[in-house]
């Protein structure tokens, strides 16, 4: 073979192969038995509550053979064997999926999007925005990303492999990179005696590396942002324990913005032998693609020691323009360890000089000076290598970095330069590898107690489902990874914006920056606000100063307009880009020019959308609610006026009820609705509630007036004309789908209930009615499809079929069911409502294999639809209803809430009419 290493130690990879030794002994692991026990006090029986049984696994780590649990393992999280293989194996959703019915009702859009997108990709070279030719094929590999928010993210799948790659703002490249490898070599008595790269893979280059590690013997742990894979070498009495770890720190606007990682590997020696311990960290300069082609691509070691902590790496530098960085593999030097590297070695080759420098003696050969620049088509990588010793049954602890320093960034149109948010504590040299690495790895451990005094609460809590602990995080992965930019604001940036009735846009813009991310890894538009409406809650819980700085800017964009015209795809028309006074679909493409041309979404003029204007007065009030900040308020008021009155529009018969245009006018924009409909008509009245308590509040009776009226002949014509005694029509049209059950039909009062309206003297729709409207949805979208497995389907008929009628209709949503779930909570249908959300994470998760890239919909059969979506983080409204749930149970008083468990800040000293009746000199008017 090919290791050097005696073939008495070497081990093949069957299951069940009697040469693989399985150590019986596992001593000195500090993992903790998975278990999730009920109290035999808890007040209510687990089958009433609905809550899962203690945490299992299930088919995930049916293949695991090996005995080890792992160095500190946590209970609870996402767990899989490195030798699963998924059984299920789905396409993306395309033509081929549509029914003919429904083809023919698309013809047109289908022939204009193919006209649309042969001159986006073959005359302006572009990339569409949504590419339904080239959908991302299914890869059931990811794992949690790495790095933090806004500074590019760098996946590592849940087998080792580093595959999906987002360093240019907002474009993904989904790659595995077959050099990025960590191996491991054990020494006994000075001779090597195992050298194994720690990958499940058996590629074509580097063939001289010994590949194909025994997944049999190996198992992932997800629990977001840290992930620990665990590797049981048979035979060898050892097993290596890698934890990875990201600063994702609620409420802090610092180190969450570092594009940095840290793998700790804890080697646990259950042996009675002392043996030396070298782990390799090998990283290829880029990708290996057109990037890489024209050369000029060079290493160089740096050493960097400061406050007495020394880090010793690799430096990568990747001019290539126009967003050039630089990428630092670095580890910690300690008293106990030793850190050697290899400047430059071609990922392209059999890797023979690599391998054998590492198999002679567990160290790499550390030549000074930097490499050769790289010819054109030729590769570089480079690897940093730590050798520590191990005493009989004994532990050591070998820390690793990886760093990328992108500090100057350009979109597609390459048209306006920025910087990103981790420059203003490191600066836009683009001289801060070394420096990021040796923050990361000194300061790692004081985010992982961040970490787990955030995440404690939630895992400590006996009476949660172990599904949505480790849903809950996982989840979360979508906020630094979904394209997300973090940006400096310059104070020249808005000089020419209308902030004079704006006292908190300068200060809150210069102080956090400009938040984005996009709708989804496929769906390539920034801050999409119909379905950041659901992802919101996140944000707000946990980033609550980026919630406002994007409701700022989504302001900013309102207020303006673009009279360029714009055919759209779904009806041919032709119309401005965007018109004053109505909230944007988007702020931009990042192939383009983001914030300074938005609506990059050309399928509908949303202009005539009936939704976003009222997702945003919602979202005002919600995020005022919860974060009491009477100055955000007052700035925003103004807005929700103008965009109110252009909602005003649509209320045709002026009965207080807005009517849909009898096409897809909203985020279900492939669902046609037409008249009074109970989701946008239920949003209507959530805002003009809504618009009654900010008039209160900022002291205007007139406009209080005008929306009490509104509201009351509203309430009327919504019950009048949608209630028909189990739930609210989906709409008022002739059709058959009208009398269909949405299971979106309460997002209102969702999002009244969450801002704490909607009941007693708030009450919009009457109780009795959500409540039935919910167990009908139970009943038949829930139970009634799928066996009850697989979450909500977005429309069932009310004789038991689903909705049928549009390519939206029969579908899931993913991020649209976990805000039901929430409802259901908020109504004291808590254990209806965990039974929902948990046939999506179930099939997501479990049985699709698309960990790391929920996608937005999936059919009962055969497809899914765009991987890696935003909506799904809805699953913090969940959080948040629980914790309101809590507070209504302790008999607390109604108000911003003030729990370590949900991330939210501390609650203001006034509430919040007394806060805007006695605004802070700075925001008085």
């Amino acid at each position: 073979m090919r290791t050097g290493v005696p073939a008495s130690e070497q081990t093949s990879c069957a299951k069940g192969d009697p040469q693989a030794y399985c150590p019986e002994n596992t001593g000195g692991t500090e993992a903790v038995q998975v278990t999730d026990c009920q109290n035999p006090e808890d007040s209510q029986p687990q089958n009433e509550q609905g809550y899962s049984n203690p945490q299992d696994f299930g088919q995930l780590m049916a293949s695991y053979e090996g005995k080890a649990k792992g160095y500190q393992v946590p209970p609870f999280g996402w767990r899989i064997c490195l030798a699963h293989e998924f059984a299920e194996k789905r396409k993306p959703f395309n033509a081929n999926n549509v029914s003919l019915s429904n083809l023919m009702k698309h013809l047109g859009m289908g022939l204009r999007y193919l006209q649309w997108w042969y001159r986006k990709t073959q005359v302006e070279k572009k990339t569409p925005f949504i590419d339904l030719i080239n959908s991302v094929p299914l890869r059931q590999i990811y794992g949690c990303p790495l790095g933090g928010i806004g500074g590019g993210t760098i996946t590592r799948g849940w087998r080792g492999q580093f595959c999906r790659w987002q360093l240019n703002p907002g474009m993904y490249q989904h790659q595995t990179v077959i050099a990025d490898q960590f191996t491991v070599c054990l020494r006994r008595k000075g001779q090597t005696v195992y050298q194994q790269v720690l990958s499940v893979e058996r590629p074509s280059v580097l063939h001289s590396w010994n590949w194909g590690l025994c997944g049999y013997f190996a198992f992932y742990h997800a629990l977001y942002p840290r992930a620990w894979t665990v590797y049981q070498l048979p035979g060898q009495n050892v097993t290596l324990t890698c934890r990875q770890i990201t600063p994702i720190l609620p409420h802090d606007y610092q180190d969450s913005s570092l594009p940095v990682g840290v793998f700790v590997w804890d080697v646990e020696n259950e042996g009675d032998e002392a043996l030396d311990v070298s782990i390799m960290f090998s990283m290829r300069n880029g990708l290996g693609g057109e990037d890489d082609a024209p050369g000029g691509l060079w290493n160089e070691p740096f050493c960097l020691e400061r406050d007495g902590e020394t880090v010793q790496g690799l430096l990568l530098h990747h001019p290539t323009p126009p967003n050039p960085y630089t990428m630092a593999v670095a580890a910690r030097l300690t008293a106990d360890t030793m850190v050697t590297h290899l400047t430059a070695f071609d990922p392209d080759s059999a890797g023979q000089q690599v391998w054998q420098d590492l198999l002679q003696d567990g160290q790499l050969d550390s030549l000074a000076g930097q490499s050769l620049p790289s010819q054109k088509g030729v590769g570089i990588a480079g690897a940093v290598c730590v050798m520590g010793k191990l005493p009989p049954r004994g532990q050591r602890r070998l820390e690793f970095s990886l760093a990328w320093d992108m500090p100057r960034i350009m979109f597609g149109a390459k048209g306006q330069v920025y910087y990103r948010r981790y420059t203003r504590f490191f600066g836009p040299d683009g001289d801060a590898a070394p420096t990021l690495s040796h923050y990361a790895l000194c300061r790692y451990a004081d985010w992982e107690e961040r970490i787990s005094a955030w995440q404690s609460p939630v895992l400590d809590d006996r009476s949660l489902p172990a599904w949505y602990k480790s849903a809950l995080f996982n989840e979360l992965y979508f906020l630094a990874d979904g394209g997300t930019v973090w940006l400096e604001v310059p104070e020249d940036c808005l000089r020419e914006e209308p902030v004079e009735s704006m006292c908190q846009l300068r200060p809150l813009l210069r102080e956090y920056g400009r938040f984005g991310y996009l709708e989804g890894q496929e769906y390539r538009m920034y801050n999409t606000y119909d379905v950041h409406f659901y992802a919101s809650f996140a944000l707000i819980m946990l980033w609550p100063k980026l919630e406002l700085s994007l409701q700022y800017d989504m302001a900013l964009a309102t207020l303006r307009e673009d009279l360029a015209q714009q055919r759209y795809l779904m009806s041919g028309i032709i119309a401005p880009v965007k018109r004053r006074n109505v909230v944007p679909h988007d702020v931009g493409d990042p192939d383009d020019e983001p914030w300074l041309r938005v609506n990059a979404y050309v399928v509908h003029d949303t202009a005539d959308w009936k939704d976003l204007n009222l997702k945003f007065v919602l979202q005002v009030y919600r995020d005022y609610y919860l974060t009491g900040d009477h100055c955000f308020l007052r700035d925003m008021w103004p807005v929700c006026l103008a965009v109110m009155e252009s909602e005003m529009k649509f209320d045709k018969d002026q009965d207080g009820l807005i009517e849909n245009g009898g096409y897809a006018d909203q985020t279900y924009d492939g669902w046609v609705t037409t008249g009074p409909s109970a989701y946008c008509g239920g949003l209507w009245l959530a805002a003009v509630a809504v618009m009654v308590k900010m008039a209160a509040l900022c002291g205007a009776q007139e406009v209080q007036d005008k929306f009490s009226s509104i509201l009351s002949r509203g309430q009327e014509a919504y019950e009048r004309l949608l209630w028909n005694g189990r739930y609210y029509n989906y709409d008022c049209s002739s059709q058959p789908q009208s009398h269909s059950i949405m299971s979106d039909q309460c997002a209102g009062q969702w999002f009244l209930r969450a801002s704490g309206l909607g009941e007693g003297d708030s009450e919009v729709f009457p109780t009795p009615h959500v409540v039935r409207a919910l167990q009908t949805i139970f009943e038949y979208n829930v139970q009634g499809f799928a066996g009850g497995a697989m979450g909500a389907v977005n429309g069932m008929q009310p004789h038991g079929v689903p909705d049928r009628s549009s390519v939206q209709s029969d579908e899931v949503w993913v991020g649209v069911v976990y805000g039901l779930a929430a409802t259901m909570i908020q109504e004291g249908l808590t254990w209806e409502g965990f039974r929902t959300a948990e046939g999506c994470y179930r099939t997501v998760w479990e049985r699709l294999g698309l960990a790391f890239q929920t996608p937005e919909a999936y059919c009962q059969q055969q497809v899914f639809r765009s991987l890696a979506y935003m909506r799904p983080l809805s699953i913090w409204a969940m959080q948040l209803a629980l914790q309101q749930q809590q507070q209504q149970q302790h008999k607390k008083a109604p108000g911003p809430i003030a729990k370590q468990d949900t991330g939210l800040s501390t609650r203001p000293k006034l509430g919040p009419k007394e806060a805007v009746a006695n605004p802070s000199p700075e925001c008085a008017s």
